[in-house]
């Protein structure tokens, strides 16, 4: 990367809170071939193609994410957004309990979908989850996790 040259991930960050998805993962892909395949890189590449609606592809980054690092609670967090989006409940509600625990249940976000998580999975009615939807929120210096709105 040359000395004039723009970190790729941090300009998709300020893409996405612009919410210009297509841009955003244009430059986590240049990143990614600057940097190289980093957990960063995945995760915000899974974030944009879910905010993109593209779920197969945003699955398949996010499980890549969590398996170059298992200790990262944001991609966690965002791979259970996918699934819950793809209907898959029961892991989804697993993969919110390995996120809340890697956080420590810092996290309101994470909390939060982890709530409406067991709620779909049970059935239970809190504040009606079926109508929840999910955004993207920066976390640092550009991670993103998904929470849900009401």
């Amino acid at each position: 990367m040359g000395e004039d040259s723009v970190d790729g991930l941090i300009v998709g960050h300020r893409l996405m809170a612009a919410r210009e998805y297509e841009l955003a993962l244009k430059f986590y892909t240049r990143s990614a071939a600057e940097q190289g395949i980093t957990v960063d890189v995945l995760s915000a590449l899974g974030s944009a193609n879910l905010m993109l609606g593209r779920l197969g592809q945003a699955e398949t980054l996010l499980r890549q994410a969590t398996e170059k690092d298992a200790s990262f609670a944001a991609a966690w967090n965002n791979l259970g957004v996918v699934l819950i989006e793809r209907g898959k409940v029961a892991e989804a509600a697993r993969v919110f309990r390995v996120a809340f625990g890697l956080d420590s249940g810092k996290t309101d976000s994470i909390r939060d979908n982890l709530t409406l998580a067991l709620a779909k999975a049970e059935n239970i009615s809190y504040d009606d989850p079926d109508k929840a939807t999910f955004a993207l929120m920066r976390r640092g210096q550009g991670d993103y996790l998904l929470l849900a709105q009401q």
